[in-house]
């Protein structure tokens, strides 16, 4: 008879007259718990996240509580599950077992024995995890056996139990791996990474201070102030155990061709980059250097393009953990409504960088990946030659652990 009458047009009004109807269409996940919905034309009840396709408001009808669902007759729907936990949190705990799972083995468990574990395929399995962690199971699994090769050289074992203890079957897999995992050898790393050489030099832009560092791998630090000083004890902090130089003269003409890459995005900037972050962080920081000058997107928008679309504030807490200003343009992601978010370097600065490429055109070359040097056009030849614009400052030059001195 409910069936019959809403057919008829004399059953109760459509459902876009209630408040809570967008909620549905959007399926808003934050709404599940608080109401429910059934569906006359397929006899179902559903959450109001349920991914299944949207009914036709005139067939739906909401309810205060799961009991008020029930007493429809209609069953459950089989996508949403609604008398029980959802896909997401069923998702999210299967995940979080897989990851003790890795965390635990003395070996890297295959994909196979994951899925298994968690009593999914394997396929369905790595689709999830990596939506839900950002990263495959593999590349969580290599992070975590860096991390315990870290623990354990920092815990004073000696670098061959470091490296079986974290899983290694081989020294000569963990060695062909090593730089990229430590930043350097073993070794140096066990003794505290002590006296790893940053070389740098500070200079003037258009938007303040600037301090360019690099390390024997490449340009490993870009930062931007307003005070040159400040700026040279963000650098010691960042890296508390290198021995951080100024620069001498002739590294002033690299620190030219970041201000020449700042003042116009279209030179390119034909410097390697050291870049240091975690697995995920990488990731992102990639994603960034695809966005071309003059255009912006949203936090969720690079968390998508990563295949981590629920990452969206581990993606915003990436951007913040940027040691390369502009080099890797953070400043090129907004909200979602497209106002300015929050920005490292200041806001104000966020704001010209993005006016700036805008008014410049998108024929930019794109940030060189870490380790290597982009192909560019020359710079302009004041900027080349170490204009007044870039010159270092002069009590940096070639003094050694000038931040050591007490604050």
């Amino acid at each position: 008879m409910i069936l019959t009458s809403a057919r008829n047009g004399t059953g109760p009004p459509s459902a876009t007259a209630d408040p809570r109807w967008p909620r549905i269409v959007a399926r808003d996940k934050a709404a599940d718990g608080y109401f429910w919905y059934s569906v006359l034309t397929t006899g179902v009840y559903c959450r109001p996240s349920c991914p299944s396709r949207a009914a036709n408001p005139k067939n739906v009808q909401l309810h205060d509580s799961l009991e008020s669902a029930k007493a429809t007759g209609f069953r459950p729907c089989k996508r949403c599950n609604p008398d029980g936990a959802s896909i997401d949190s069923e998702n999210s705990a299967l995940v979080t077992k897989a990851c003790r799972l890795i965390e635990q083995s003395d070996e890297e468990p295959s994909l196979e024995a994951l899925a298994t574990a968690v009593g999914r395929s394997p396929s369905y399995f790595h689709r999830v995890f990596r939506a839900i962690t950002g990263v495959t199971p593999k590349t969580y699994a290599a992070a975590r056996r860096a991390a315990k090769v870290r623990h354990g050289l920092a815990s004073g074992r000696s670098v061959t139990e470091a490296i079986y203890d974290a899983g290694f079957n081989s020294s000569g897999r963990f060695y062909a791996k090593s730089n990229e995992m430590l930043g350097m050898t073993p070794s140096r790393y066990r003794a505290g990474g002590p006296n790893e050489e940053i070389k740098f030099a500070i200079g003037q832009t258009s938007l303040g201070a600037i301090l360019v560092a690099s390390s024997k791998r490449g340009v490993a630090a870009i930062l931007l102030g307003d005070d040159p000083d400040e700026l040279a004890r963000d650098l010691q902090d960042r890296f508390p155990k290198a021995r951080v130089i100024g620069g001498d003269r002739g590294y002033e003409a690299l620190v030219a061709r970041v201000v020449g890459f700042i003042e116009a995005p279209r030179i390119g900037l034909d410097l390697p980059f050291d870049v240091r972050g975690t697995t995920f962080q990488q990731r992102v920081w990639e994603a960034l250097r695809e966005i071309p000058a003059g255009d912006t997107v949203s936090y969720s928008e690079i968390a998508r393009r990563i295949r981590a679309p629920k990452a969206v504030r581990a993606v915003a807490e990436a951007c913040a953990k940027n040691n390369l200003a502009v080099a890797i343009p953070c400043h090129r992601v907004v909200r979602k409504d497209g106002a300015l978010s929050g920005y490292a370097w200041g806001v104000e600065r966020k704001r010209v960088l993005l006016d700036r490429e805008a008014s410049q055109g998108r024929d930019v070359a794109p940030a060189p990946r870490p380790g290597e040097a982009a192909k560019s056009s020359r710079l302009p030849r004041g900027l080349q030659r170490g204009s007044s614009q870039a010159a270092a400052y002069s009590k940096y030059i070639g003094q050694p652990d000038l931040l050591r001195q007490p604050r």
